[in-house]
């Protein structure tokens, strides 16, 4: 009873908070006649992939709600999303402040720095192989001349964001939320020999696909102990995202899938490159 109350808990506060961001999206994008979304793209388009990895950057699940917000918008492309949870370190971000700042601020450097060009060059995949990805993004209403409030509170907060998404946002996080605490109940990860640092490195990589923050937390406690390197917490890093990608699970099943699988491939290659060189 007390998990279930934990979790449910930890639901509600996820979803408020994304429900927050998404009122906040559609009102400053509603009310400058959308052109946040002009200054998002810019001419080049390279704008999006620095603004979206910043956003990602900062500490908390917070960018990643945010970059998902704005993502089934149409306002920042497949990329710009993929990029941003590169960078998004989630929860564990505050907690790798705290027990080692200057590792943790150069991580979250290279991260950023990963998040723009790995969203650049996931764009330039998807463009190339022609992939499909969110076909319903383009969903912000932006209503030029009615900009009352009354008019605003119920086409867009209550029949756009409340009756479309939050719902089955609130949903998926409470189910993810259950499994991955039954899940690290009868699978204690952090019993593993430190001796095998490259089943770690695997290890993280299968861990971050989990759309949750809690289990990235043995990864950090392990390189502030010393007992794995930069390369494998790195690895886990580019690929989980903390809360970051609960809501888009009830949004795109597919584009959710099509994300990890990208950083996935990103995180493990840069992580076994680096242990090779002893990193």
């Amino acid at each position: 009873m007390d998990i279930f109350k934990s979790i449910l808990f930890e639901s509600l506060k996820i979803t408020l908070l994304v429900l927050i961001m998404m009122i906040i999206v559609d009102s400053i994008n509603t009310w400058t006649k959308g052109k946040v979304a002009l200054l998002l793209k810019g001419k080049s388009g390279f704008r999006q992939y620095f603004i979206a990895s910043f956003i990602g950057t900062i500490p908390g699940c917070i960018g990643g709600f945010t970059n998902v917000t704005l993502y089934i918008h149409g306002l920042i492309s497949f990329g710009a999303l993929a990029g941003s949870m590169i960078s998004v370190s989630g929860d564990e971000a505050f907690v790798m402040l705290a027990m080692f700042p200057k590792e943790a601020i150069l991580l979250f450097g290279v991260l950023f720095v990963l998040g723009i060009v790995g969203g650049k060059t996931v764009d330039i995949i998807v463009k190339r192989f022609k992939i499909k990805t969110c076909q319903n993004c383009n969903e912000l209403i932006v209503h030029q001349n009615e900009h009352g409030l009354q008019h605003f509170s119920y086409s867009h907060i209550w029949s756009h964001i409340i009756k479309k998404h939050i719902w089955k946002i609130f949903l998926w996080t409470f189910f993810a939320l259950l499994i991955v605490e039954v899940g690290l109940k009868y699978f204690n990860l952090q019993n593993i020999s430190s001796q095998h640092k490259i089943v770690f490195l695997f290890l993280g990589a299968l861990v971050g696909l989990i759309p949750e923050s809690g289990p990235h937390l043995i990864f950090v406690t392990l390189f502030s102990t010393g007992l794995i390197p930069f390369s494998v917490l790195l690895t886990s890093s580019i690929v989980q995202d903390g809360h970051g990608m609960l809501p888009l699970l009830s949004y795109s099943l597919k584009d959710s899938v099509k994300i990890k699988m990208f950083n996935f491939i990103i995180g493990l290659s840069l992580g076994l490159g680096l242990f090779v060189l002893g990193f």
